[in-house]
């Protein structure tokens, strides 16, 4: 009687990542930043994909399911709020191609990807940066937020001296300007925060926190803490976005 040969042994399926980082991950970033050369990194890139790349996009995606309760609006894909690690050197005078950290950042589904109020982090060897609010809107932006900030300026006090969110989070350097810009008087209610050039909180969390299983829960937990401040932010930016997507006499 023929003997039935064994057949080979299926090919195990490559587990999903996990929304933490690794110690090889770490150690990546920390020697591109001593080997920041485009040779080095694709003789590598099996570790950056693997211990970096797809932990973070599960990380994304862990953070963004959660954000359907507090922040729907910023709900998009994983990819979609994930940052590139390739550095953009057009007009920079550091010519070295990477990133020496991994970012994500997301923004208003009814937003440009970059503009607008939205949460933000970022995982490197020396920390864990989790962030929220508005950086360097673009000039009409900025007006919009300024005048907003004239009309609603209690809110914002009320909102920024918060303590349960000021005991997790800080402001943000705000670039304040020296005068109020034009438009604006120097005694007005608001006059302060007019005068800023950015509004946001920012976390600054040891780089151990990037390994533990329960780093989601960590991000979720500030985001949800700024979340009424990138609201109040965002509020005349949509407003904005409404009237220039108006259709022109209900023509398309």
């Amino acid at each position: 009687m023929p003997v039935k040969k064994k057949s080979a042994a299926t090919k195990e399926e490559p587990q999903p990542a996990k929304p933490y980082f690794s110690e090889r991950g770490i150690k990546f970033l920390r020697d591109l930043k001593r080997n920041n050369r485009r040779e080095w990194f694709e003789a590598r890139r099996d570790v950056y994909e693997s211990e970096l790349k797809q932990p973070m996009l599960a990380l994304i995606e862990k953070v963004t399911q959660g954000m359907m309760e507090y922040a729907p609006g910023h709900i998009r894909p994983a990819q979609k709020s994930f940052f590139r690690i390739y550095r953009d050197t057009r007009f920079s005078a550091d010519k070295t191609p990477y990133k020496t950290h991994i970012a994500a950042w997301w923004t208003h589904s009814n937003l440009e990807k970059t503009s607008g109020g939205g949460y933000y982090l970022q995982v490197s060897p020396e920390q864990v940066v989790i962030a929220a609010g508005v950086y360097m809107p673009p000039k009409e932006q900025l007006f919009a937020i300024r005048m907003h900030l004239r009309e609603h300026h209690a809110e914002f006090k009320r909102l920024i001296d918060d303590k349960k969110m000021r005991k997790a989070l800080e402001l943000h350097d705000p670039l304040t300007l020296t005068r109020p810009p034009k438009g604006f008087l120097p005694d007005e209610p608001a006059a302060e925060w007019i005068r800023w050039r950015q509004w946001g909180i920012i976390a600054n969390l040891p780089a151990g926190e990037a390994l533990k299983p329960a780093l989601a829960a960590v991000v979720t937990k500030h985001f949800r803490l700024a979340q009424p401040l990138v609201d109040f932010l965002n509020a005349p930016l949509l407003k904005e976005s409404k009237v220039r997507k108006k259709p022109l006499f209900g023509l398309y």
